[in-house]
């Protein structure tokens, strides 16, 4: 049985963005986000192994803290916005945050997670726009890919990505692609 954390409403999760002054671009992009999570979430095999308030919460939160580093390109927004979450109560919904730039802990063959669905549905999201994971991964490398170091990670996260996505699509009951596409 799936224990349930308490997590915000949709409405307090806006007032939450409203707090942290998210830009309005960022508060598109986490409604995206939001809108292609809960896509998957509708097609779960067996929706009770994962809360899908938290995914909810978590997507439309997990940019919180983007605004605030957008200047300092080396702050790490996800463990910025994880502490916030933490902070304001919501440990579940911190873990998400913190997980959806740098996952650490995948189990391949292990239990879907919350986490799982956030980092693959943010990786599906350009600005507003459903990709390709190449095109975002690509998008990712211009935008953030200041040195060799950094355009090496992002690009050897392709690979990470497409192994979640595998993942997810072993608990759907339909395929992914046709999924997230057919919300563009």
């Amino acid at each position: 049985m799936k224990d349930y954390a308490p997590v915000p409403t949709e409405e307090e999760c806006h007032e939450i963005m409203k707090r942290f002054n998210m830009l309005d671009n960022i508060v598109r992009h986490s409604i995206q986000v939001m809108t292609v999570s809960m896509a998957l979430v509708e097609n779960l095999r067996d929706p009770a192994v994962i809360q899908a308030s938290l995914i909810k919460a978590a997507a439309l939160l997990h940019d919180i803290a983007k605004t605030e580093t957008i200047g300092a390109r080396e702050l790490r927004h996800d463990l910025i916005g994880g502490r916030i979450m933490r902070d304001m109560g919501y440990a579940a919904i911190g873990i998400v945050v913190e997980s959806h730039v740098v996952f650490e802990g995948f189990e391949p063959n292990g239990c879907l997670e919350e986490r799982e669905i956030v980092f693959y549905a943010d990786k599906r999201v350009m600005h507003d726009r459903i990709v390709s994971i190449e095109d975002r991964v690509d998008d990712l490398v211009k935008r953030y890919g200041i040195n060799r170091r950094i355009i090496t990670l992002i690009t050897e996260n392709k690979n990470f990505i497409v192994q979640v996505e595998q993942k997810i699509q072993s608990f759907l009951i339909r395929n992914i692609e046709e999924i997230v596409s057919g919300l563009c």
